[in-house]
């Protein structure tokens, strides 16, 4: 039992280190720069960050959420996104063990953290992500069990054909932009981890949480019709319910259709 709980702690600690990377992604690529080289420095003054100030989510703590050189502030987003992280890592390995099916949709999920959370600021999903994630699906369906690469395939044409005939249609009836070519590859890429049958059920299920949280949102804002609520996000949540529970919704739904 005890071997158990260090290996917990051990993966836990592992999606933290990763999360630090990934909140560098988040920073960076928006802003079109390396997330290699320079390294970790401060956006404020610039200052490199030494390794002490680097330690997830204890550097935080310690430093009392500023920077250790000109004591800005630091945004909590960086010490949530290493938890998130750390959890991403510690559920896959209890939900799928250690395997090529758990590393992939770490991966996948990582990615979803990064689109989430750039989309959600800069109303941008960055190539990087999801034209990389695309090919990062498909590769890995040639090690899995559970996906084999014509169903990732089938799921990245149907994925972004799909939502592409969407804007298409949307844009003919109305004449106005609505998503973006960045939905287009996002949805593609989802269709390369997840396989062609989860397009369907990710599109219908993040209109759904579009239209629950955009409303009350626009509402609330004022904006009207015109406001502008980034679908990145939605598309991302939605994918992550189907990895955990899409086939537990589905049958009940169909169970409750045959009633």
């Amino acid at each position: 039992m005890q071997h158990i709980y260090f290996i917990d702690i051990f993966v836990f600690c592992a999606g933290l280190c990763v999360g630090s990377f990934i909140n560098v992604c988040i920073y960076r690529l928006p802003l079109k720069i390396s997330v290699i080289s320079p390294g970790s420095f401060c956006p404020s003054c610039k200052n490199k960050l030494k390794w002490y100030h680097n330690i997830p989510v204890l550097s935080y703590i310690f430093l009392k959420g500023k920077c250790g050189y000109c004591d800005e502030p630091v945004s909590a987003r960086y010490i949530f996104i290493e938890i998130l992280c750390g959890f991403i890592f510690l559920l896959n390995f209890q939900y799928f063990g250690l395997g090529f099916e758990s590393v992939s949709y770490v991966v996948f999920e990582l990615l979803l953290v990064v689109v989430i959370f750039v989309d959600l600021k800069y109303m941008i999903i960055p190539d990087e992500i999801s034209i990389g994630g695309i090919f990062a699906g498909f590769l890995s369906s040639f090690v899995r069990n559970d996906l084999n690469w014509t169903d990732s395939l089938l799921g990245i044409l149907i994925g972004g054909g799909i939502l592409l005939l969407i804007i298409k249609g949307y844009y003919l009836l109305t004449k106005k932009e609505g998503m973006g070519g960045g939905d287009v590859k996002l949805l593609a890429m989802i269709g390369a981890f997840l396989g062609y049958k989860s397009v369907f059920f990710v599109i219908f299920f993040s209109s759904m949480l579009g239209t629950a949280v955009g409303v009350p949102l626009i509402l609330l804002k004022s904006k009207g019709k015109e406001y502008a609520i980034p679908f990145g996000p939605f598309l991302s949540v939605a994918a992550v319910i189907y990895l955990y529970f899409g086939q537990l919704i589905i049958n009940w739904y169909l169970k409750f259709l045959l009633q």
